[in-house]
């Protein structure tokens, strides 16, 4: 022991680290492109950042949902054949609207362990009516019956057998995780269920919602985690059927041949996609200007269903694309962050797929309207006009962001401080805090008294 700067030292410790330095009074905090990084990093390690941020990707997309809508059906609303006025599109999107703010609210209040236990009854309402709309009930145009049509309004239930499919897939998948190393668990039922689902969506016919399909299959058995060599085999099969059906329909062999040969095809098959590129090379770099789009006047048919993205690259830009695109790349960080957070293998399993699902839509939609993808079909979720679409695609985002309040800091968090000012006002119940893993540890005998 030894005597340094006026205290004792002992030999063979190190000194004790010197005190942080204060910030002298007045003087502002560390400020300029330091600081951002930093508060951001402050700023998503709150309890409810995923919560916040579910909830502000899913209004933006709307609210550019509705302002393209707005811009290109003005056109075709306009039209006298038509018997509406300019506007009627708009207003039937802003209804649509209203009622996928009621889904939301549905998906974010509902209690999640109350969902998976309605799972199965999900399931068999999805297959039932996917059988009806093959029925006289059903509704066809232009060769296709995959609508019920309730007055001024439509319903596809292959939009309802994507969720109740992801719901009781994962239910199935975690109520036989002991067993799933066995493949004759994994495979059995999920997949023959999705088979029958898939058969009775080609029966409509109708090839997005079996794309769709698979891609809630794919995931699944991804989050489950299933083996890699499995995966191959599927995609060969899946590779394999979709060049049957290709052979098998006119319209989608002529499809696919136009996508392979775009110079030989320009008023045929290959007119929307060659109009579509047209579309984003006249926008440049900022565009055109809202509102001022040729392609809506009749050269890009149906342009706010599937070929909204064109008319977004036309009038906003590369800009506006870009923005997009940032957006739904933010669906996936944000999706993905929420499931690796959760504890609740249900919970992680489902969140995991819904995101891949709402992502894979919006990357084909995209993939067909830039010339990478033959033209399927997909809409661009909560941005291209319609209505069953929008109206589930919010119910999604409601699960998403309820999955959020069930993150085990975040449910902590609400359970101790309140539910705040937003889910006071939308009465949003407490979530339930996560159950802790089972030991692995065998129990003992409790020993003779």
């Amino acid at each position: 022991m030894r005597r340094e700067h006026g205290r004792d030292v002992v030999f063979g410790t190190p000194p004790a680290p010197p005190a942080p330095a204060r910030r002298e009074k007045g003087k502002p905090a560390e400020s300029g492109p330091r600081a951002i990084p930093a508060a951001l990093t402050a700023w998503l390690s709150r309890p409810l950042a995923s919560f916040h941020l579910i909830l502000a990707l899913c209004g933006m997309l709307v609210l550019l949902g509705v302002i393209m809508v707005l811009s290109a059906s003005s056109v075709s609303s306009g039209n006298p054949l038509t018997g509406g006025g300019v506007y009627s599109q708009f207003l039937k999107q802003l209804m649509f609207v209203g009622f996928g703010g009621v889904t939301f609210w549905i998906g974010l209040r509902l209690p999640l362990r109350r969902l998976r236990r309605a799972a199965s009854s999900a399931m068999v309402a999805g297959l039932a009516g996917l059988v009806l709309v093959l029925t006289p009930l059903g509704a066809s145009a232009d060769g296709a019956q995959r609508w019920f049509v309730l007055g001024p309004f439509s319903l596809q239930p292959v939009e309802i057998a994507k969720v109740a499919l992801t719901l009781w897939g994962a239910h199935i998948l975690v109520t036989k995780a002991a067993v799933l190393h066995q493949w004759r668990h994994l495979l059995v039922p999920l997949v023959p269920a999705a088979l029958l689902t898939v058969a009775l969506v080609m029966a409509q016919p109708n090839l997005s919602g079996t794309i769709t399909l698979a891609v809630v299959v794919l995931a699944l058995l991804w989050f489950a985690g299933a083996p890699k060599r499995l995966f191959a085999i599927l995609l060969a099969g899946g590779l394999a059927g979709i060049l049957v059906l290709a052979l098998v329909a006119q319209y989608r062999l002529a499809r696919v041949l136009s996508f392979l040969s775009p110079d030989q095809d320009y008023s045929g098959a290959a007119y929307q996609a060659r109009q579509a590129q047209y579309a984003l090379a006249d926008g440049g770099l900022f565009g055109l200007g809202l509102g001022q789009g040729q392609s809506k006047w009749n050269y890009l048919p149906n342009v706010q269903n599937d070929f909204i993205f064109a008319l977004i690259g036309e009038e906003l830009g590369f800009v506006g694309c870009a923005v997009v695109l940032a957006l739904f790349a933010a669906v996936a960080v944000v999706g993905l962050r929420i499931a690796l957070r959760n504890r609740d293998p249900w919970i992680r399993i489902v969140t995991g797929t819904l995101t891949v699902l709402l992502t894979t839509q919006a990357a084909i939609n995209i993939g067909y309207v830039v010339g990478l993808l033959p033209v399927t079909g997909v809409t661009l979720p909560l941005v291209s006009y319609g209505g069953t679409s929008l109206v589930v695609t919010t119910l999604l985002f409601g699960i998403l962001a309820n999955a959020a309040r069930h993150e085990p800091e975040a449910a902590a968090a609400l359970r101790t401080l309140g539910p705040g000012r937003l889910g006071g006002l939308l009465r949003l119940p407490a979530p339930e805090l996560p159950r802790r893993a089972p030991s692995s540890r065998p129990r003992r005998r409790p020993a003779r008294p």
